[in-house]
């Protein structure tokens, strides 16, 4: 022990007690080596094994490095995480943003960005009811789960007023073209329906 502090026993330096990690099994509750020596011992493990090991990276108080998009963002571009050893998530707001949509999509209809963006291409990049408004969400059959389409939120939140029903859409389209079925008074208390 040298001021409060100990002697690596890999680069031989005597730093602070903070320069090492904790070892509840030594008498002095310390690492025998600092957190450098055994980050760079772990480094050469790891390489030597074959796997792929990042690079530490330096950050600013207050910051934190997403591995998703390689930025170091301010700790308010990240959601909490109270079993996460800094309190943060692992991704950034914005990557888990897109990560959460990306899930989104493959376990509500089984498909990925890519293939939702392929759809949206073959519908010309409009939504395939009122070929207008661009395409948002993503269209499917209640009963078997088939994708149909990628609709606008209008035409989308239409079908499913209709609950899916083509008799019912069917009915309404006859009704916004005039011709509704409406029953004719034919005598006093006898309703014929239009044909």
């Amino acid at each position: 022990m040298h001021d409060g502090g100990r002697k690596c026993s890999a680069c031989q330096r005597f730093l602070p007690a903070s320069a090492f990690a904790d070892n509840r099994s030594r008498p002095d509750g310390l690492q025998t080596n600092c957190r450098e020596c055994a980050a760079e011992y772990y480094r050469r493990r790891q390489q030597a094994r074959g796997r792929t090991v990042r690079e530490k990276v330096d950050v600013p108080e207050g910051y934190k490095l997403c591995r998703a998009c390689g930025e170091v963002k301010p700790h308010t571009e990240w959601h909490r995480n109270a079993t996460a050893s800094d309190g943060l998530s692992t991704r950034c707001k914005a990557c888990r943003a897109v990560r959460s949509r990306e899930d989104h999509l493959k376990r509500q209809y089984g498909i990925t960005e890519a293939e939702r963006d392929e759809l949206i291409v073959s519908q010309g990049g409009v939504c395939c009811i009122c070929l207008a408004a661009p395409p948002a969400h993503v269209d499917h059959c209640h009963n078997t789960g088939r994708v149909r389409g990628v609709l606008c939120f209008s035409c989308n939140a239409a079908l499913g007023q209709f609950k899916d029903q083509p008799e019912a859409i069917r009915r309404a389209a006859a009704y916004v073209e005039g011709n509704a079925w409406k029953p004719i008074l034919v005598a006093p208390g006898v309703y014929q329906l239009p044909s």
